[in-house]
This record gives structure tokens, C-alpha cells and sequence, in this order.
């Protein structure tokens, strides 16, 4: 088996992994609000994290060397779970999921002020046409929109807004930084509202956010294998994999159906999506190739960011070092 192959199949483990996850997450959202549920998700992810720290044998202390990113990602990191878990309580799977697959479209918009990153007119139109295909899910005028659309869209947004800022400052952060003061945010945030949202919980409820917080850990530790084995071209477009098993959970647990607008709305951001990161991949043609290093999933208070991972070693080997 070559190294891309197994990379795309340890992708497709992962996202098959968090697309179950959020399986689970839907069915507590129909209970409890989404702050409760990222609470305790994040609660029990902390001994997870206290693993990894305990395995990390690169030295220096937990302070980041970028506070002020560290704060304006860490808020983005709150923002975003908390918007994407109510989106999956409140949307079909494939409408959230179609929505959300904007992220690596406003990455690359971001990248301009962010990273300093030049775009260039393919991109530009490929960025246009991906939010056209936003609007097409969405349907302004001829469906309602609600609360969930509003959510998904800003769990697009500032999931992109944090990965990009990982991307910057990935380099000189220690993982466990990157990854520790985002679960902390979200713990101390919604610890202070969970007064005025929490229901008592059953056993049985508990057990299902423990298995939301061990799928979520499980998957990033796939998908970082994944970016280690294989090429990043190949690798980052499995994520759109999501809207398969969307599709399928969605008819099997909650008698969804993929209505023909999300279909053509999912295809067209999908689309796009899959020609920026191949045109990326294609030496040349950026600088700093901002969505495949930051190709990762949003949205899981708990989950790794492959981007501090993405800037040393051999994943960053196995990006072109000029992309555009």
C-alpha cells in the first residue's frame, strides 16, 4: 500500500469518525443546549490532554509565545464549538455540513490580511463560486432561515478565523499550548453559563459525551497520521467524505433526506473547495498555502489542530513549499 493511499485511508477513518460523532452530538442537542453539551465534553477530554502533555518531551513551560493570538484564537475556538455543535442539534447533518465546508474558502480570504498572502484570480473565482453554492444551500427567500443556518455560518467563519491563526503561529507553539488553551476557554466559558442552561443529566447521557470527547481525540490522532503518511493534497479533500456519511446518518437516525438544493448548494462549495486545494498543492503557485496547512477539522472543542503539526517535520515536507 503506498504512503498516499494509506494517508487517505486513515483520513477517511477519522472523518468517518467525527461524522458518528456528530451523531451523538445531534441527539443530546435535542435535550440539552449546545453549551452544556461542549461543558462536558471538554471536562472529559482533560484527561486525554493530561496524556499528551505527560508524553510531550519537548521542553519549555505552557505560556504561549503569542498571547494576544493565542486570546484571539481561543476565543474563535469557543465561537466555533459551541455555534457548530448547535447547527448539528438544529440543521439536517448535510445542510450543516454543507455550510461549514465554506471554512476553506474563507481561509483563503483570510490569508490576505492575516498571512499576507497573495490571491490570485483562479482562487478568487473559485472563492466566489463556493459561496454562491452557500447561497444555494441557504435559499434566501424561499426557505426560512433559522438560528442554525445563522450558527453554521459563524462556525465557518471564525473556524477559519482560528485555523488561519494557527497557521501563523503554529510554528512557534508548542501543540499542547495550541490545543490546551482552547479546551480551557471553552471550559471556563461555558462552565459560567452552564448555570443558566444545564439539565441533570442520565448515565447514559454522560456515557455519550464521553464517547463524543474519545471519538473527537481518536480522529485527530488519525488525521495527524494521516498528514504524516501522506501528501496533503490527498489527504485534505477526504474530509468532504463528511457529507456521505452525513447523508447516510441522517436517513438512518433522524429520517433526513438530501433535499436537491443542499445537493447542488454541498456539490458546488465541495467543488470549489477540492480545485483550491489542488491548486495550491502545485508548486509555485502560493506562498504559505494557508487551507492545506490548515486543512483540519472545526467545530470539536477537544480536537487536535493539525497546523502546529503542518509547519515542521515531515508533514511540512510533504506540502510544496510554493503553492498559488
Amino acid at each position: 500500500m503506498s504512503p498516499n493511499v494509506k494517508g487517505a485511508l486513515l483520513a477517511l477513518i477519522a472523518f468517518g469518525l467525527f461524522a458518528t460523532h456528530d451523531v451523538f452530538v445531534k441527539t443530546l442537542g435535542a435535550i440539552y443546549s449546545p453549551i452544556q453539551i461542549v461543558f462536558f465534553s471538554v471536562l472529559l477530554s482533560f484527561p486525554l490532554a493530561t496524556v499528551m502533555l505527560m508524553r510531550d518531551a519537548k521542553p519549555g513551560t505552557l505560556l504561549p509565545v503569542h498571547p494576544w493570538w493565542m486570546a484571539v484564537r481561543t476565543i474563535g475556538a469557543v465561537i466555533t464549538g459551541v455555534s457548530a455543535f448547535y447547527a448539528f442539534s438544529a440543521l439536517p447533518l448535510t445542510q450543516a455540513y454543507a455550510i461549514i465546508f465554506a471554512t476553506p474558502l474563507l481561509i483563503t480570504v483570510l490569508s490576505i490580511p492575516i498571512l499576507g498572502e497573495k490571491v490570485r484570480l483562479p482562487r478568487w473565482l473559485a472563492v466566489i463560486i463556493g459561496l454562491s453554492g452557500v447561497m444555494v444551500v441557504l435559499r434566501p427567500g424561499t426557505t426560512d432561515l433559522e438560528l442554525g443556518h445563522a450558527t453554521a455560518i459563524l462556525a465557518a467563519v471564525t473556524g477559519a478565523f482560528a485555523s488561519i491563526v494557527v497557521r501563523k503561529i503554529g510554528a512557534e507553539e508548542r501543540t499542547v499550548v495550541l490545543l490546551l488553551y482552547p479546551m480551557l476557554g471553552n471550559f471556563i466559558v461555558m462552565g459560567a453559563a452552564l448555570a443558566f442552561v444545564y439539565k441533570p443529566m442520565p448515565i447514559e447521557h454522560l456515557g455519550m459525551l464521553a464517547v463524543i470527547s474519545v471519538m473527537a481525540w481518536t480522529a485527530g490522532r488519525f488525521i495527524i497520521a494521516a498528514y504524516q503518511t501522506g501528501e496533503a493534497a490527498i489527504v485534505a479533500p477526504m474530509q468532504y467524505s463528511q457529507i456521505i456519511w452525513a447523508s447516510v446518518y441522517g436517513l438512518v437516525f433522524f429520517d433526513e433526506s438530501v433535499d436537491l438544493g443542499t445537493a447542488i448548494g454541498a456539490s458546488i462549495i465541495i467543488g470549489s473547495g477540492l480545485f483550491i486545494v489542488f491548486r495550491e498543492s502545485r508548486a509555485g503557485t502560493s506562498e504559505n498555502t494557508p487551507v492545506l496547512r490548515t486543512r483540519t477539522r472545526i467545530g470539536t472543542p477537544s480536537t487536535f489542530r493539525v497546523s502546529g503539526l503542518m509547519t515542521s517535520g515531515r508533514a511540512r515536507d510533504k506540502i510544496a513549499p510554493e503553492a498559488d
